[in-house]
């Protein structure tokens, strides 16, 4: 796929889209079903998730055009969530191995909780001195 202005406008459009359908998820999930877990936030992952799913389906029977496919999966599904790229990708890595895909499962989930802690603790420490 080549990044040209007709790709990056697909990508930025279906990114506004996906952004927007975030935030009212998770929104109304919030507010219809109050708990102290982030319903929300998991039902926009797994909805995602099962979305790249289906469109990664069509993809591999149908030649569809490129720019289709990055307003589909960088920009709407991106935006909706990043997790569905993690979750198809590894799913891609479970068919050719299964410690790489446990790898991937382990450095992403841990790694991406280390990171936001140590990013939240870093500035935390900066602002309070």
């Amino acid at each position: 796929m080549s990044f040209n202005w007709p790709a990056v406008l697909a990508i930025g459009f279906g990114g506004f889209i996906g952004a927007v359908a975030r935030a009212y998820t998770v929104h109304f999930t919030n507010k219809y079903i109050p708990l102290e877990f982030p319903l929300g936030i998991l039902v926009v992952n797994i909805l995602g998730s099962f979305l790249i799913g289906l469109v990664f389906a069509v993809f591999a029977h149908y030649n569809l055009n490129d720019n289709l496919k990055m307003f589909l999966t960088t920009g709407f599904l991106g935006a909706l969530t990043t997790y569905s790229t993690f979750a198809i990708e590894t799913f891609f890595l479970f068919q050719s191995s299964f410690i790489i895909a446990v790898a991937n499962i382990a450095l992403n989930v841990f790694g991406t909780i280390f990171a936001a802690a140590f990013g939240y603790k870093v500035l935390q420490f900066f602002l309070n001195h």
